[in-house]
């Protein structure tokens, strides 16, 4: 029991008191970190469609956060390009650049507006796409390609404990956590306010899915190294914190 005392400690404030005690590398002067991951030479960069003339259908915010639930089933139906630009723009889209071109504001809140994460997507039937591993960059508004795997289905259920919805998904969203990024202002402070900076992005994942009649549930449940691996990140700097698979959903369920 004294261990599970012991990690309810990470949910205080303990450490906002000793905030003015704290040299972060903010304070040092300490030039911050890129806003996104830098693409790999000679990748292959695909265009999303313009935010501008996105055909999303209108649902209102009371009936998207009403009907709102953990999808475990998908039908077969791909999602479409448009559709997915929607979610990604929904979960991590910027709106400004800010403070010298050094932070951004986006569709989701984050503390001290530091963004710490990364979208990768697991893409198994999304119209335009070639199956394989792809990442999002939030400032251009793209993708970027990674790889094609064949096994990639097996090797996302494999790496989320045998949970067969999750490769079944039309897509799977998994954030990274880049965890300097928001180390560089608040040090040992970052890491709660990490957890709750992902929170609020699949939940408004969920909200997206919501008006373009898919589904989604949030996965916390995975095999930290595997998930790594698959993605091709080093779990030091850069690591796996949540994933949450996507597809169209049948018209009535419940979780």
């Amino acid at each position: 029991m004294d261990s599970v005392k012991d990690g309810r400690k990470f949910l205080k404030a303990w450490s906002w008191e000793k905030a003015r005690e704290i040299e972060t590398d903010q304070k040092k002067g300490v030039a911050p970190p890129p806003l996104q991951k830098p693409v790999p030479p000679g990748s292959l960069l695909i265009e999303l469609p313009d935010l501008k003339t996105l055909k999303i259908p209108d649902v209102s915010l009371v009936q998207a956060i009403a009907s709102r639930r953990s999808r475990r089933s998908f039908t077969s139906e791909p999602l479409s390009l448009e559709e997915l630009a929607f979610l990604l723009w929904a979960t991590q889209g910027v709106t400004r650049i800010i403070r010298d071109g050094t932070a951004t504001l986006r569709t989701v809140p984050s503390a001290g507006a530091r963004h710490p994460f990364e979208t990768y997507l697991l893409v198994n039937r999304v119209l335009g796409l070639e199956p394989g591993v792809f990442r999002y960059l939030p400032l251009d508004h793209a993708l970027v390609f990674l790889r094609s795997d064949p096994e990639l289905p097996a090797k996302v259920v494999e790496g989320c404990l045998g949970q067969e919805f999750v490769g079944q998904a039309a897509v799977v969203f998994v954030w990274t956590v880049v965890p300097y990024r928001t180390e560089w202002r608040y040090s040992i402070r970052s890491h709660k306010v990490i957890a709750i900076d992902a929170g609020h992005v699949c939940q408004n994942l969920y909200l997206a899915c919501e008006a373009i009649g898919a589904g989604t549930c949030g996965v916390a449940a995975y095999h930290q190294e595997k998930m790594d691996a698959l993605l091709g990140v080093d779990g030091e700097d850069e690591f796996v914190i949540y994933l949450a698979p996507v597809g169209k959903v049948p018209r009535v369920q419940a979780d």
